[in-house]
């Protein structure tokens, strides 16, 4: 690196670090480019550090918990079970975060990638200045450049973040669990944290301001949600409107208005979760040459190149949804689109969508609505983990898996799932759609017993009109 006022050369430079970011770098440096990578805050971004994988060990530890607190109908039951929720959140910071942290680390160093931290602005199209805390900053001119910018959570006028009132983060790393928790946003964010701190014993009242929470689901598919909410005793309050609070001695008094009327609900805590926002204004976009959409995003190809075709775009500031295993994938379309590899473009039939609520609820491909929508003809399979054996010795049988194929061919085109792994299950049916697979492919394929995947080939097996334990 040069120093002394003379500008950085680089190949490429991607700004951020994030799942989006690393996996972009690495790709570029595996593609034979010299590689820079300049993150603010810390590697892995928001989903290793403060999203994704934190609020996952969080969700992991209040289900565990939960587990102690009823006897189980095979016969466990436990006893003045105590729960040191610092030794917790130390475990997840520590043991979790901190352990794929330094991975990624030590995978940008194993690829020859320079990291640089501070914070990149534009100078113009082809030289960015990162600015280091407390430094005066160096330009670099690049060939090409991967924006790997991220979002932040929405802060809503009359809630500002503080001690009082949480975003995710914030939410994520309380050093006690609440008695009382109010949170305004019923979306799969909210709804997990939701989940996970009632698990650990908060009264949580969940506000949503549709007629439902995790509206991006099928109804049908949050029902068992809903129903293991109210046994975790949680107050959801649907068509509700966040107006204002007021801190009093007894706590945090949220207004609300619900059919014209004023309601409140007093709480230790309030979390705001009702959507992020691109970070996109925080990088001098205007120097860059570049234009942003009515929502703060950064238009590109199928190649994620934007207009200027020495930079790139990838992950929450392009269209699409907002999740990281999308932002991965972009990252590794962009990066060998830069090492001039033909035919590489961002052409994935379809993206996984999960809500780590309890249980589970995950979706893939068309809806039967949308098919319907689309003149689709469809046939349409459900089959249900109350029928599953291994689902039954786990005593986790809330739920189904639902297939939709079309009729002629029985090609997969969708799948909703809600109920135990419905995670890890949405897997094969993702494999299936994108590589245009039937349910008679699904059906010739051997799947071990017991297991929860049968119930995936059990509901093609009903597509076929060939059900076996339906």
């Amino acid at each position: 690196m040069v120093v002394g006022g003379f500008t950085n050369e680089v190949d490429t430079i991607v700004i951020g670090a994030g799942p989006g970011g690393y996996v972009a770098a690495i790709r570029a440096a595996q593609l034979g480019q010299k590689v820079v990578v300049v993150e603010r805050d810390k590697v892995g971004g928001v989903c290793l550090n403060v999203g994704c994988i934190p609020s996952k060990a969080l969700i992991h530890v209040g289900q565990e918990y939960a587990k102690t607190q009823k006897e189980t109908p095979f016969g466990l039951k436990v006893d003045k079970v105590e729960l040191d929720f610092a030794k917790a959140q130390k475990w997840k910071d520590n043991s979790v975060v901190k352990k794929l942290t330094m991975g990624v680390s030590g995978l940008l160093k194993k690829n020859k990638i320079q990291l640089v931290s501070g914070e990149a602005h534009f100078v113009n199209p082809n030289t960015v200045h990162v600015t280091p805390n407390g430094g005066l900053g160096e330009d670099y001119h690049f060939k090409n450049i991967i924006l790997a910018l991220g979002s932040r959570p929405i802060e809503l006028k009359a809630f500002p973040f503080s001690d009082d009132i949480l975003d995710s983060t914030g939410l994520l790393n309380l050093k006690e669990i609440p008695k009382e928790l109010a949170i305004i946003g019923g979306g799969y964010v909210g709804m997990e944290l939701a989940m996970a701190y009632a698990s650990l014993g908060s009264h949580v009242t969940v506000l949503e301001g549709l007629d439902r929470v995790l509206n991006n689901f099928d109804a049908d598919l949050v029902k068992p949600v809903l129903a293991e909410a109210e046994r975790l005793n949680m107050t959801i309050i649907t068509k509700a409107m966040a107006s204002r609070y007021e801190k009093a001695e007894d706590g945090l008094h949220l207004f609300y208005k619900l059919n014209d009327k004023e309601e409140e609900v007093v709480a230790d805590k309030i979390a705001v979760m009702v959507g992020r926002r691109p970070n996109t204004d925080e990088i001098s976009i205007e120097l860059s040459g570049l234009d942003l959409d009515e929502r703060g995003l950064i238009p590109v190809d199928e190649q994620m190149r934007t207009k200027q075709a020495h930079i790139y775009a990838i992950g929450d500031i392009v269209k699409g949804p907002a999740l990281a295993h999308k932002a991965s994938y972009e990252g590794k379309v962009a990066a060998t689109a830069i090492a001039g590899k033909k035919g590489v473009a961002s052409d994935y039939l379809v993206i996984p969508t999960v809500a780590f609520t309890h249980p589970e609820v995950a979706t893939v491909g068309m809806t039967k609505k949308e098919a319907e929508a689309k003149s689709i003809k469809i046939q349409v399979a459900t089959f249900r983990f109350a029928s599953n054996g291994r689902a039954l010795s786990m005593d986790e049988t809330d739920g189904f898996v639902r297939l939709i194929s079309e009729k002629e061919t029985k090609r997969l085109i969708g799948a909703q799932l809600v109920g135990p792994e419905a995670s890890e299950l949405i897997g094969e049916i993702t494999l299936a759609i994108e590589n245009l697979m039937t349910a008679e492919d699904i059906t010739l394929t051997i799947h071990n017993h017991p297991s929860l995947a049968e119930t995936i080939m059990d509901a093609s097996e009903i597509l076929l009109g060939q059900g076996i334990h339906q």
